[in-house]
């Protein structure tokens, strides 16, 4: 994509102006972001902030965004239909196209609109929202299930499309997309919420650009600049010289197909950095396919190693770490047209995990450990008066262990943010039983990996039907460096009782109906070091708070404990003195190897 602008390379930026261009940025993204959570209808985008806004240049590229490793070509897919020069004050675009952006848009669900901003009488700037709507129709209520096997049954999709005509909104185009979801008055209100973002994004950025003319478009060059060169430093100075494979495994696709395999290699010389993924298993008749963008693996790097940057924004300069991916057409990675892509989540996640299998192997076991992916389920049905409701709940799972710290407990990838029980409770027919850590689902190590949680409820409804997507069952997320491999998840119906069954982690059309109770655990992270060298106070303070059962610390941990309340200082010594033996990856025996 190109655009005729002239070159701010030799115009002047003073650090002030720098700090004062990259804070404003930071704030109107905020600003964006708190209009979509605040006039959102659908609880998925209001209550779980699965949303995000976005601020581009002139060029397209990326300055100010998400902090989730999220890349693709966003600007280029409008471009191809409605070229930059013929873009006014006040147009407005929207898509939500996979194949048409090629990954920047990863399922259907996530709607994008985009606004041009101009300074001056030129395009300077682009302002966009995205955000997850909770239904825009296809195979079952909530668009995305198990059983699509080509993405038309994932909804309704919409190319790149000029909603708004400086200023003036294409109705037609909105009443045909409304018409499409079985919850229309929620889809307005969520369109509404990310229109209005956009239009204040597209403000927020003029003034910007008014207050400080050519030296804001130098700032951008900056920022992008300063975030690629930290990151190639951070980069270089972690991982030596030399070429590094890694697997990983995705369970099954829901139709019977499986274990995938994620096959991931990574050559690092002095001039070039390329990471090779040809080998990666073929795309699935089941939807958990991902178009991946190939900027993707070096946003999740760059996530990782500026986490202690005070100051780089991720940004585009981030996607120049990698000089080349190398994908395959027909892979999981790199699915054809149609294939289905709603379940892309599990494959994202075990894709950020792969990424850094990678440098654990370069670095011989010093970056994070494995996580759980995020668990969707949906419950469906009608109420008693006969209104058809849709839950759709993203429950939150461990993270991997630190080479420095336990890994983070119950956190949803979008927003580290899940249902309360009490909005549950009066939204939905059913009944909160229960909301808990899901104790001893973190892996053992010196660094505990991040436990994740359990939800208990009871059906109100007359009847009504699960879909659930969990993995890391039979692969659970690896330890690093002795470090334990987590705990998986599992969804079970009426546990205890004589009509208990454990449902299908990757499936849908489970009936259940009034009076049964639906239990769901999720999985945790990876340890971190081995578990016997993790202090016993701490490993008591676990028990007390119920990460981990006085089961494991003894069995994982070496610790003995007198009631639950106190260490037996002997008994840890001499359990203690027969120390297991260390690996660098950990997973539970029956899985296989890691390359």
């Amino acid at each position: 994509m190109k655009v005729d602008q002239p070159s701010f390379a030799e115009t002047a930026c003073d650090p002030v102006t720098v700090e004062i261009v990259r804070g404003a940025l930071r704030a109107i993204q905020s600003e964006m972001e708190a209009v979509i959570e605040r006039t959102a209808m659908s609880p998925f985008i209001r209550e779980k902030k699965d949303f995000y806004a976005a601020l581009f240049d002139a060029t397209g590229r990326l300055i100010a965004g998400t902090n989730l490793p999220i890349s693709g070509d966003v600007i280029g897919p409008i471009a191809e239909h409605y070229p930059l020069d013929t873009m006014r004050p006040g147009d407005l675009f929207w898509y939500n196209d996979c194949y048409g952006s090629r990954g920047a848009v990863s399922h259907s669900p996530d709607q994008v609109f985009v606004a041009p901003v101009f300074a001056d009488g030129r395009l300077a700037g682009f302002a966009q929202s995205w955000a997850h709507f909770n239904d825009i129709g296809g195979m079952r209520p909530g668009s995305l299930s198990p059983d699509c096997t080509d993405i038309y049954q994932e909804g309704i999709i919409v190319p790149p499309v000029r909603i708004a005509r400086e200023g003036v909104i294409v109705e037609e185009l909105l009443r045909l997309f409304y018409r499409n979801s079985r919850f229309p008055e929620m889809i307005k209100g969520d369109t509404r919420a990310s229109m209005a973002a956009v239009r204040l994004g597209e403000r927020r950025l003029g003034e910007l650009l008014e207050r400080f003319g050519l030296a804001t478009a130098a700032a951008f060059q900056f920022l992008i600049d300063e975030t690629e060169r930290e990151t190639r430093a951070r980069f270089r100075a972690l991982v030596p010289l030399g070429s590094y494979a890694f697997t990983d495994t995705i369970d099954s696709d829901g139709h019977g197909n499986g274990p995938i395999k994620l096959r991931y290699r990574l050559d690092v010389t002095p001039d070039r950095i390329t990471l090779d993924a040809t080998e990666s298993d073929d795309q699935t008749p089941g939807p958990i396919n991902f178009l991946m963008s190939p900027g993707i693996p070096a946003m999740i790097f760059a996530a990782y190693l500026l986490g202690e940057s005070p100051q780089a924004m991720l940004n585009a300069g981030a996607e120049r770490v990698i000089d080349e991916v190398r994908l395959r057409p027909g892979s999981v990675l790199q699915p054809r047209f149609p294939a289905p892509l709603g379940m892309r989540g599990i494959t994202m996640m075990r894709n950020m995990a792969a990424t850094l299998g990678l440098l654990n192997v370069a670095t011989e076991g010093q970056a994070m450990a494995a996580h759980s992916a995020y668990v969707i389920w949906y419950l469906r049905g009608r109420k008693d008066d006969g209104e058809l409701f849709l839950l759709s709940d993203g429950l939150g799972v461990g993270y991997g262990a630190r080479p420095f710290a336990d890994g983070n407990d119950a956190v949803y990838l979008v927003a580290q943010e899940n249902f309360p029980s009490e909005f549950l409770d009066q939204v939905f027919p059913l009944r909160t039983l229960g909301y808990t850590i899901n104790s001893d689902s973190g892996g053992a190590g010196r660094w505990r990996g991040g436990c994740g949680l359990v939800r208990e409820i009871e059906v109100l409804a007359p009847e009504a039907m699960i879909s659930m997507r969990i993995d890391n069952v039979r692969f659970p997320p690896w330890g690093v460096a002795g470090g334990k491999a987590a705990g998986s998840g599992r969804c079970i119906v009426n546990p205890g009782r004589p009509d208990e069954r454990l449902i299908d982690p990757l499936s849908d059309g489970n009936i259940v109906r009034r009076g049964d109770v639906v239990r769901i655990e999720t999985g945790g992270g990876g340890g971190f070091g081995h578990p016997f060298d993790r202090q016993p106070e701490l490993v008591l303070a676990d028990v007390r708070s119920g990460f981990v059962s006085a089961a494991s610390a003894l069995a994982d941990y070496g610790v003995a404990l007198t009631d639950g309340t106190s260490i037996d200082i002997d008994a840890t010594r001499k359990l203690r003195a027969n120390r297991p033996e260390v690996h660098l990856f950990h997973r539970h025996a029956y899985s296989e190897q890691l390359a």
